[in-house]
């Protein structure tokens, strides 16, 4: 993460090149917004009459300003948990605060599943879009907008399980090139009708609000979609630093998109027709072809930003404990972004793909579009709240000024969004209630195994002093038993020694806990007490961007004087088969069965700790919940 002062970016080539991959990464959404933006809402007004022209292009400037610059830029960039930013990450570090904050964490998981909602919809709207340029350029081929789209995201989601590694290399330049054309063509607009730039003053943003009444309140939900991809600045912080993303917004994407969206205002303004796609009749029709390709080019990118976001925002879902572990595999050693999570690659293709099918035309999704990410952005501003007054420790008239005015704000385009329910807007929602279930369902289930396997605890020292009076051989070698309990006798290892008669001269209770900040440093990662002759009991911390990985934890806790052989261990990890309680107050059916399924379809424990299978001892067991 670039930590370099910005003040003097001719002075730090480092933050131009982080601020230069932040471009393919952070702004791929959100660059792309113009190609659909700007028609999305012009249909939507029903005319193209001057006052509406200056009203809707002073909107899409002023809520640039307000929610990505103001609110993202320089209130939330400037809360970060560790470096880490994001909703979840935000939840994580607020969450701490206090040991029971439900609705905290509530807030956090559902704005999170809400991304997940929208992610699936961004990639259908944005090749559409690009690709119906040919409607203009070639209109007989019309017909092959929506196959040629599908191919595209069918080869791009299968791409993924090869890595990005490589061809993201190129993507900040690429979309350094597409902020640059855009640019260029808004001026090229601009100077056909200059005074669309009057637009830039508020007066006539709230000129038109007042003035065209129910039709201007409608109208929010389509100028939102212009700060889609907003949210990205903010979860995308700990992977560029919040210098290079804010100096990206400020000199290049920000400016890029008000001159496309002036542009594109003025062109209309100066009589060019409104059929079609507005975006590309700012281009010459010599160089439309390849305006085209490099559209479809940049909103590919775009699509590759926000599934790679998804396959992050799992992990930490997982390693948080409110997703079923999935296999998740590092596809380069260069980056640990680099990660490929496969079943939510090809859920993410299916519905894509299927929404594509499903509304054929950029036009019908944008009816879908904005409400996932308008709720979110809701929550967002509910946990700067807090944050404000807990970490900035601000009073309450002042949090509530500031957070109180984005509140305004994102109620104002969230009100209007819900007025597309029915016209396909629940179809984001539908999706992120799905992905919450399985948080919700998944979290219960875990919490109630925790809770029965760490009844009728037995001390350690009781549970030793008893083994020779029960026949207990105790064998040469080390045991590592997994356990979720800390200073009692883990609960692995007594079903192990009550079917085995055995138990190992040596033995490792090991716990593994997640902290609520991205990273652990490695000298506070473990925590370790011999607790009885030969028994030591150990906990490891690690950040819930962190993977654990047992055979490398074990070569630390040598160095700690525990005196083992890492080579030669074994593990022994519970393998729980899940079944109703007899006494009727377990947890309800429609937990349980979902919860026994997701279990049983999970990662292997072993795999996800990278345990050598030739040193893992599995112990079925039955656990009533």
């Amino acid at each position: 993460m670039t930590t370099v002062n910005p003040s003097e970016p001719w002075k730090k080539p480092a933050l131009f090149a982080a601020s230069v991959g932040a471009l393919g990464v952070v702004f791929g959404d959100i660059g792309t917004s113009p190609l659909y933006t700007f028609k999305t809402v012009l249909d939507m007004t029903g005319g193209d009459n001057a006052p509406t022209i200056y009203g809707v292009i002073s909107l899409l400037i002023w809520t640039l300003i307000i929610v990505t610059t103001i609110k993202y830029a320089n209130f939330a960039m400037r809360i970060d948990n560790d470096g880490e930013g994001g909703i979840l990450a935000l939840m994580a570090l607020l969450g701490v605060k206090r040991h029971k904050r439900p609705l905290i964490v509530a807030a956090g998981l559902f704005g999170a599943a809400l991304i997940y909602g929208d992610g699936a919809i961004t990639p259908a709207i944005s090749v559409l879009s690009a690709l119906e340029g040919l409607n203009i350029v070639a209109p007989s081929l019309h017909h092959y907008v929506l196959p040629l789209a599908v191919v595209i995201l069918f080869a791009l989601f299968t791409l993924q399980p090869a890595g990005t590694a490589r061809i993201g290399r190129a993507f900040g330049p690429i979309m350094a090139l597409w902020f640059l054309t855009m640019a260029v063509l808004g001026l090229w607009g601009v100077f056909k009708h200059p005074a669309i730039l009057w637009a830039l003053n508020p007066y006539y943003a709230f000129h038109y609000l007042l003035h065209s009444g129910a039709a201007g309140f409608l109208v929010l939900g389509g100028v939102f979609l212009c700060v889609t991809g907003a949210e990205a600045l903010y979860a995308d912080m700990g992977h560029f630093g919040a210098g290079p993303i804010k100096l990206a917004w400020s000199t290049l994407v920000f400016p890029s998109l008000v001159l496309n969206y002036a542009g594109q205002g003025a062109i209309v303004l100066a009589g060019a027709p409104t059929e079609g796609n507005i975006f590309y009749r700012l281009c010459p029709a010599p160089l439309a072809l390849p305006l085209i390709i490099l559209s479809t080019i940049a909103t590919i990118i775009a699509s590759q930003s926000i599934i790679t976001g998804a396959f992050s925002m799992t992990r930490q879902a997982i390693q948080l404990g409110w997703m079923p572990r999935l296999k998740v595999s590092q596809t380069s050693e260069e980056g640990y972004g680099q990660i490929y999570v496969g079943a939510v690659n090809w859920l993410l293709m299916l519905v894509t793909i299927g929404l594509a099918l499903g509304f054929r035309k950029s036009d019908n999704l944008a009816a879908a579009y904005g409400i996932a990410v308008s709720a979110t952005m809701l929550m967002t501003t509910a946990l700067l709240f807090i944050a404000m007054r807990e970490i900035w420790k601000w009073s309450l008239l002042a949090s509530g000024l500031v957070a109180g005015a984005f509140f305004i704000v994102d109620a104002s385009f969230f009100a209007s969004n819900m007025m597309k329910l029915l016209d396909g807007g629940y179809v984001p929602l539908l999706l992120a209630a799905c992905v919450y279930s399985v948080m919700y369902i998944w979290h219960r289930g875990a919490m109630a195994v925790a809770k029965r396997l760490g009844e009728d605890p037995i001390p350690v020292d009781a549970f030793l002093e008893d083994l020779p009076h029960a026949g207990i051989a105790r064998v040469p070698g080390t045991a590592v038993f997994l356990t979720r309990a800390k200073a009692v006798t883990p609960p692995v290892m007594q079903w192990y020694v009550k079917h085995s008669k055995a138990l190992q001269q040596n033995v490792l209770a090991v716990t593994l806990d997640i902290a609520s900040t991205p990273w652990v440093a490695a000298k506070n990662r473990v925590a370790l007490a011999e607790v009885a002759p030969n028994f030591w009991s150990i906990t490891a911390t690690f950040g819930f961007m962190e993977r654990p990985d047992m055979p490398a934890l074990m070569a630390q806790i040598q160095t700690h004087g525990c005196p083992i052989d890492p080579t030669r261990l074994s593990y022994f990890i519970g393998m729980e088969k899940i079944v109703p309680r007899d006494d009727h107050h377990g947890l309800p059916r429609w937990i349980r069965v979902p919860f026994t399924m997701f279990l049983r379809n999970s990662a292997r424990v072993t795999d996800y700790l990278r345990i050598p299978a030739n040193q893992v001892v599995d112990i079925g067991r039955q656990v009533s919940i």
